[in-house]
């Protein structure tokens, strides 16, 4: 559906979040299928698979400079205006991203900062209770959140929650830089939301010795393929775009249940040499 599209129940406008103004009705194709690509090859696809009736997944992605950003984050399915929560927490974290590492800011602290900007804007979104008590009405919106950053001295990756990162090399093992923030039966203990904690991101650099890509990717996706082995199989030697579809498809074709997000940003020959 395109978003510019008018409400299929009523014809009215239909909010940036996916639901209409006038109705209130969620439409049901709204970012059903979205592919993003930037001009140095870096590329996202996200499909809100076989059975949500709304893709709460979000990306963003950007090219400054040296440096290439890449976002990824999942609505949280229990909250409310979940797609609402990725889509913000994905523009301002690439946003505070490219302005943070243009200003010269070390990429460890510009993800830490980053995160946290995000953070602040899924909590704004909180409904309030009382005016007198300022206590929340239980209505907070939340998401994952997990970022990637290639420049030219290496990779970075910074994580909230069980949206993933992985270095997929094109010689050797690859591995996931990231670590869930997942408890019993893999509830999530860390979110981005005004009922959560303040994010602390898992933050790992990486130095790659030979070219590779960085994969950015929702549980949508590693719920299917959770080993490098296994994305860099189906990835095969395809570029990002066609790589990020073939890793959508696969997800789609083992049962779609959720959402599924996978970005791309490939890592040159000269990225992290001496």
């Amino acid at each position: 559906m395109d978003e510019t599209a008018p409400c299929g129940r009523c014809g009215g406008t239909v909010a940036p979040y996916g639901h209409c103004w006038e109705c209130g009705a969620a439409q049901v194709a709204f970012r059903a299928r979205l592919e993003i690509e930037a001009a140095g090859g870096a590329a996202g696809v996200s499909d809100r698979g076989t059975r949500r009736e709304i893709n709460a997944d979000a990306m963003a992605l950007v090219e400054r400079g040296a440096w290439t950003i890449g976002v990824v984050c999942d609505g949280v399915s229990m909250a409310p205006r979940a797609e609402r929560a990725a889509r913000v927490a994905a523009e301002v974290g690439v946003t505070a991203l490219a302005g943070l590492l243009e200003s010269g800011v070390l990429p460890e602290v510009a993800l830490v900062e980053a995160a946290g900007r995000a953070g602040q804007v899924v909590a704004g979104l909180a409904d309030t209770g009382s005016a007198n008590t300022g206590e929340r009405d239980g209505v907070a919106p939340a998401c994952t959140w997990v970022a990637g950053v290639v420049g030219p001295e290496g990779i970075w990756s910074g994580s909230v929650g069980d949206s993933r990162a992985y270095w997929l090399p094109d010689e050797g093992p690859g591995m996931a830089l990231t670590e869930d923030d997942t408890g019993g039966l893999e509830a999530l203990t860390a979110w981005l939301g005004a009922d959560a904690d303040e994010p602390v991101p898992h933050v790992r650099s990486y130095r790659p010795r030979c070219t590779g890509r960085l994969l950015l990717c929702t549980d949508g996706l590693w719920r299917h393929l959770p080993d490098a082995a296994g994305l860099r199989a189906v990835l095969r030697e395809a570029n990002p775009l066609d790589g990020a579809r073939a890793l959508v498809s696969y997800a789609l074709k083992a049962g779609g249940q959720d959402n599924v997000t996978a970005l791309i940003i490939p890592v040159t020959a000269t990225t992290g040499r001496e």
